[in-house]
């Protein structure tokens, strides 16, 4: 198989590159990166990845190891009709605002939040947790006039923004006031092609 994607499976930035794989139907490889015995951290695996993270994605010699970079690249090179990552200008940037939160909002929130919990990192719970409460305010407001993030359907920006919100529990985060997130959680789960993010009995989910 020539598509290999180097990551771990407790990591949503990982995820969110499998998730774009899958729902694109395109073949590949999972490699485990063993991150508690800093796999990552190896001079081997910098040279693939400089900042020493999962994901990396490598196409026939070619890597990338951004999440997003990621899934730029997939749809730009395995999605003919552009399903994923609109050509037309304003659908195009209305993809692009919602990976900058996948790298902000979401990365500083609820991301943040499960790290505590599963990986012990020493966020200040309260900081983090208020952070993702007042993202998922705005999504869910957001999402009360379309089914997906931008317009009625998927694109890269619910691949983006799945996976640490679907797990937003485990990092003490109560999705119960979101009742838009919820049903768009599960219009996600309901893509041919879904692969699930794989759960940890901490925080909420415990």
């Amino acid at each position: 198989m020539s598509i290999k994607l180097h990551r771990h499976p407790l990591s949503g930035h990982s995820h969110r590159a499998q998730l774009a794989l899958s729902l694109l139907q395109v073949p590949h490889e999972l490699v485990e990166v063993d991150l508690m015995k800093g796999a990552h951290k190896t001079p081997e695996f910098v040279k693939l990845s400089p900042f020493g993270q999962v994901p990396v994605l490598d196409d026939n010699g070619t890597t990338l190891f951004d999440s997003n970079a990621i899934l730029i690249y997939l749809a730009t090179k395995y999605d003919a009709d552009r399903r994923w990552l609109p050509r037309d200008p304003k659908g195009q940037a209305d993809v692009q605002a919602w990976l900058s939160v996948a790298a902000g909002q979401i990365a500083f929130g609820p991301a943040a939040a499960r790290l505590i919990t599963v990986f012990g990192a020493k966020y200040n719970p309260e900081d983090v947790i208020g952070r993702a409460h007042g993202l998922l305010k705005v999504m869910d407001a957001q999402l009360a006039t379309r089914h997906f993030l931008v317009g009625n359907g998927a694109t890269l920006a619910d691949i983006a923004g799945y996976s640490y919100i679907s797990a937003a529990p485990e990092g003490n985060v109560d999705l119960l006031a979101y009742p838009n997130v919820r049903a768009w959680l599960a219009r996600v789960e309901a893509l041919p092609g879904f692969v699930p993010f794989q759960k940890t009995a901490v925080g909420m989910a415990a």
